[in-house]
């Protein structure tokens, strides 16, 4: 059989092939269930859990007065001076509440900086974070420290739940930036020792307050 003819019998076979649907030999894999398991816990239980295991530092809020006194204890026993902080909203609940600490010190100066979020991922224990909701791409990673401050109806379990959201209240406008935290910046690029605040805050801290 020459050349010609044998290509000549793969192309009638392969137009036959594309004429003749075939079923899927494994329909499972395709995508058509979701690869984790429904959440066996509350939503505010797995991701201090999750958010612990990457070394975040997680504390429960009954308000924003709890949340200023526990924000208070921590600006004591850290000696800070000089909290950033550049939300409008988040700047009146600290006044109203007495917080020490927050100061018009400019982000390279200051001993951690305080944003709010879009959402927390309890799955993986992620703070999901954009360029509206943090006021600028570099508020959350140029500090030494990142406080959070969240509410409890943002709790969603995966990370498709904490995109939809954030598609459910922009729309078309989307943030120019929208990025998941997953506890302190880390790396193990060098001799695979694992080093924490490379590129990004040392720790990282989130206050979730009570919403229910």
């Amino acid at each position: 059989m020459s050349i010609s003819s044998s290509k000549e019998v793969i192309l009638k076979k392969i137009r036959k092939a594309l004429t003749e649907s075939t079923p899927l030999p494994f329909p499972q894999s395709e995508g058509t269930h979701s690869l984790y398991h429904p959440p066996q816990k509350e939503l505010e239980i797995q991701f201090a859990e999750e958010f612990s295991k990457l070394q975040g530092r997680f504390a429960f809020c009954l308000n924003h007065a709890e949340l200023c006194m526990q924000l208070n204890t921590l600006v004591a026993a850290k000696n800070w001076t000089n909290l950033f902080c550049n939300e409008p909203a988040l700047k009146k609940i600290f006044t109203e509440n007495s917080l020490t600490g927050l100061s018009d010190t400019t982000l390279a100066d200051c001993d951690a900086s305080v944003t709010t979020c879009e959402s927390l991922v309890a799955r993986t224990g992620s703070i999901v974070l954009s360029t509206a909701s943090q006021s600028g791409r570099t508020v959350s990673v140029y500090a030494p420290v990142h406080l959070c401050i969240a509410y409890t109806h943002q709790l969603v379990y995966d990370i498709k739940d904490a995109i939809q959201l954030v598609k459910e209240k922009y729309g078309a406008q989307l943030p120019s930036l929208i990025s998941f935290a997953s506890g302190p910046s880390r790396t193990a690029d060098i001799e695979k020792t694992l080093v924490t605040g490379v590129h990004g805050p040392k720790e990282v801290y989130l206050f979730l307050i009570d919403q229910s």
